[in-house]
Order: structure tokens, then sequence, then C-alpha cells
């Protein structure tokens, strides 16, 4: 919808202060976006998918030159723009669309799960040149990721998504220091009597259950694990095993979704699988 891809199902939005449904043409001006799936020519070389973008844009040619350049060398790819990109990696390929969606200098990038099934190496890569883009074009980056370490590393605010409502917004931080100074997660025979039990004490916070896995935020955690020990000993209870460690967004997550990344992505894909299923049926 903010691409202007979409009709907005209810409300309104604007980007740089243009509306997304009345003032599409100026929207675009000022957008650059980068698709989950390649949308680069293969026959042509990396320079001549820029220009071909550019010209689309209408960049002048003395401008379209130079920020040819420019882009290319954020990205790390001149020695390779006169290669077709069909002899370019897969992760060179997605430098070369990052390139692509900044070169009529937008004021908002959209990116959209930019990393995906790139191997850690290039992973890191690519972040490090989002973060350089950030910094050196001043170009503000939405981005849409199931990663939570990406997410963590790239953004300055963080919005959690499920079966299409906001549920939070906020800074990582903050999203992380909601929780809690520490999180602690024990496995045991009997989750629910002991979360039970756990619910009564006013230090225990945010806790969630998991199968045989209990988890909850408090603040200093060493000094609880006694406290979580004996509590569990007076219910007959025994605790497999007990860690402690600091809030991630993975946390988070789990917290205001009531599920883990992994098992959400499960979940859509068994969705997908039936109504392909389905279709085929017919």
């Amino acid at each position: 919808m903010l691409t202007t891809l979409l009709h907005p199902s209810a409300g309104r939005a604007e980007i740089c202060g243009h509306d997304i449904v009345r003032q599409r043409n100026e929207v675009r001006q000022d957008i650059g976006v980068v698709f989950q799936e390649p949308a680069l020519d293969p026959e042509l070389t990396g320079e001549e998918n820029l220009d071909f973008h550019a010209r689309i844009y209408g960049l002048r040619p003395g401008l379209r030159s130079q920020r040819i350049k420019e882009v290319l060398a954020l990205v790390n790819l001149i020695d390779k723009k006169d290669a077709r990109v069909k002899q370019y990696s897969g992760g060179m390929k997605r430098r070369l669309e990052i390139a692509r969606g900044l070169i009529h200098s937008p004021a908002v990038l959209f990116l959209d799960e930019p990393t995906l099934g790139l191997d850690a190496q290039t992973r890191r890569a690519i972040w490090e040149y989002i973060k350089k883009m950030n910094a050196e074009e001043k170009t503000t980056v939405f981005l849409t990721t199931h990663y939570m370490d990406e997410a963590d590393f790239l953004c300055d605010r963080i919005g959690i998504i499920d079966q299409g409502r906001l549920l939070v917004l906020d800074s990582v931080d903050r999203l992380k220091s909601s929780l809690g100074g520490d999180v602690l997660s024990l496995t045991c025979m009997d989750t629910p009597k002991l979360s039970t039990r756990l619910a009564k004490e006013s230090w225990v916070k945010h806790m969630t259950t998991q199968g045989e896995t209990l988890t909850f935020a408090t603040d200093h955690g060493e000094e609880k694990i006694p406290l979580v020990m004996d509590i569990a000993r007076s219910q007959q209870i025994s605790i497999h095993s007990i860690t402690i460690r600091k809030p991630t967004l993975d946390d988070v997550f789990l917290y205001y979704t009531g599920r883990n990344i992994r098992d959400k992505e499960q979940e859509a894909s068994v969705k997908v699988r039936r109504k392909r299923w389905g279709v085929r049926r017919q």
C-alpha cells in the first residue's frame, strides 16, 4: 500500500507529505523499492540495468552517469559493472538491486526481505551496505524481515505485525527493556502447574510457555534463580535446566504474539500448502 501497488483497504497514509492514493506519481518519485523476488534483466550488464532504471526516472545524461558510479561504489560493484547479471552471485544481485533502488536518490527505500536465502557471510555484507547507504545517502529505510537479528542490527524503530495488526512500535532498546532486566528460561515436565504458581509472584513478568519450556522476565535474575528452585520444589516439580540472559527481540516477539517467529512461519507455510492443495483438487 505504501509503495502504491495496492489500494488501501482502509485509512490513509502519506509518504514525504504525498497522499498514497491521490498523489501516486509524486510518491513514486520519492521512493525506491527492492522487491523480495529479483527484478533485474539477466542479459544486461550491471551498469546497463542501472542506466535503464535511471532513464525511467528521467535522470538527465550527466546526472545519470554520476549516480551510476556513486551507487556502484556504494555497493562495491564497480569492477563488475560490465559483467552480465546472469553471471552475478546471489549476493551481488541483491547489492545491484539495492543500487538500482537508490539510483534516483529516493527519500525512502523499501526493502522486502533483503537477505532472504543468502548465506551468513553475504547477509552480513548486505547489512553493512544498508548501514552505509543510510548514513551516506541520508535515505530512510523501511525494512520487512523475519530475521530478528537483522532487525536488531539494522533498525532504529521496530514494529511487530501479527495477523495483519500492528501490535507494537518502538525503538529496539525500549522494546527489550520493556520486558525487564533479565530473562529466565527453564524446562520441566509440568509447566502449566509451575506457571500458575509463579504467576502469583510480583517479580515475574511477561511469562510464556511452550511445551516443556517456561520463560519469563524479571529484574536481578541471578537473585531469582534460588527462589524459582524453591517454588518448584514446593510444588514437587523437578526443573531440568534453567538459564539467564538479557532480553532479545525474539523474546519481545514471543511476548506480543504468543509464539516465536519460527512457529509463525510454519503456520504460514501450512496455510499455503493447504491452499495449493485445494486448488489442485478443483
